[in-house]
């Protein structure tokens, strides 16, 4: 950790959720740049239950000096060999298993109140929280530095900004909004409103926690307690596995009609519903996924949203980071661990010392260079990976036509195979070393 008198530039980053927290720790981390971490609500929470942390994540948490605590909240050992099993359940009188994904480090799986606990345990002495703090814009200053404005009608000022504010990010939507005013030939001003404004997938997703002791009583051996189990059926799928040490398993049935992708949701995105509208949606499910859906309680119905492609991910001194970014349908578990490989490079990035307030937007292009693309594949290969599972996918098996099924299936289980085999490449470690040559690089020119 370098030592100055006088801090070389001050970041603030909008939304203390995963990506935010572990850019805040990031920069903690390799450096004193004092930080100011905005949070809109009135305490540091998430939303959602479960999330799947891999390899690729787990070496940063590594890296970073985490992944002991990690590990202790994880359902299972992130060094285990283990992965999801399939099944083909839109059989109403009995599914059968399709096939067990089987990966050498497989996805921990966690709460993440969980995971932000840990994160925020480990915010530097160089962070200052502020809650209860919704940006809604900011501006440049003449003197060079962004004036923050917050909906109670408070002002701040930084000399970096990080979007990590989600998917209805206010830091993405007053970015493009200036390149199309300020910076004409940079973004189409006919696309504004598409990179501004998230899409409604056609997925409604139905979300649920059920206690395994509950579980097992009423189903002995159900491998819903133990296990990853995805129940995949035509337009539908119910994705399940353990959180909370074991204690608890998450729910996720998702219903998608394809014909009102990129239609405008009408509603609220996140509701509450009966217990009735869950079961009725998988009726035509195998007893096995109808009698899991059976012990959902209090179950809530999910407007499934993403971030467009987006054509750039910063703009002078500001960045977006994680679902300000990217926001991603959820298929291969991979929306927070973008997020985090995200903010490691990024924060890896802000505290290097060759990284100056002169030099910010050099950084920051960098990061969005080595980010960007590859966030964007991910999100791309998940959608696509979606209508796989859900029989949707053109070319491959569809659930109608079962004169070929058995081969078909084996077909659509040797594609999802090469749809999953990003998660063993090399991660964030070596994009980080990648970041630094181009910085070293572009310091000496």
């Amino acid at each position: 950790m370098t030592s100055r008198s006088s801090p070389k530039f001050r970041v603030a980053i909008s939304g203390a959720g995963i990506g935010g927290l572990l850019l805040a720790v990031t920069i903690g981390k390799f450096s004193d740049v004092p930080i100011d971490l905005y949070e809109a609500h009135a305490e540091i929470t998430t939303v959602g239950a479960g999330v799947a942390v891999w390899r690729r994540t787990m070496d940063i948490m590594k890296e970073l000096g985490l992944y002991e605590d990690v590990a202790k909240v994880a359902a299972r050992a992130p060094d285990s060999s283990h992965g999801p099993y399939m099944r083909r359940s839109d059989i109403r009188e009995g599914g059968h298993e399709w096939f067990h994904q089987t990966f050498t480090y497989g996805p921990s799986q966690m709460h993440r109140r969980d995971l932000v606990h840990i994160l925020e345990e480990h915010l530097p002495q160089t962070c200052t929280v502020h809650l209860s703090k919704r940006l809604t814009t900011y501006t440049q200053t003449p003197s060079g530095a962004l004036e923050l404005n917050f909906a109670d009608g408070t002002m701040a000022t930084a000399d970096v900004l990080i979007g990590a504010d989600g998917i209805r990010s206010p830091t993405r939507k007053t970015m493009f909004e200036r390149l199309a005013e300020d910076s004409p030939g940079t973004i189409d001003p006919d696309r504004v409103s598409d990179y501004v404004n998230p899409s409604w997938t056609g997925y409604l997703v139905y979300r649920s926690l059920i206690p395994v002791e509950k579980l097992l009583k009423h189903s002995p051996g159900n491998p819903a307690a133990s296990e990853m189990m995805v129940a995949c059926g035509r337009g539908k799928n119910i994705v399940s596995y353990p959180v909370m040490q074991g204690t608890l398993v998450n729910v996720a049935a998702t219903v998608l009609d394809p014909e009102k992708t990129n239609t405008q949701f009408e509603g609220h995105w996140v509701s509450d519903v009966s217990e009735e509208e869950l079961q009725k949606a998988f009726d035509n499910f195998e007893p096995y996924s109808r009698q899991l859906l059976a012990f959902c309680e209090k179950p809530s119905r999910w407007a499934l949203h993403v971030v467009n492609e987006l054509p750039c991910s910063t703009s002078g001194n500001v960045a977006l980071l994680g679902d300000a970014c990217h926001a991603m349908t959820p298929h291969f578990g991979a929306g927070a661990g973008q997020a985090i490989e995200d903010a490691f490079v990024l924060g890896r990035l802000l505290a290097h010392d060759l990284t100056t307030l002169s030099n910010i937007p050099t950084a920051l292009r960098i990061y969005q260079d080595i980010r960007l693309p590859f966030a964007t594949f991910v999100a791309r290969e998940s959608f696509k990976t979606g209508y796989m599972t859900n029989f949707l996918a053109p070319g491959y098996f569809d659930g109608i036509d079962l004169s070929n099924e058995k081969e078909d299936l084996e077909r659509l289980h040797q594609a999802l195979l090469k749809q999953w085999a990003w998660q063993v490449r090399d991660g964030s470690i070596e994009e980080w070393v990648e970041a630094e040559k181009q910085l070293k690089e572009s310091v000496s020119t």
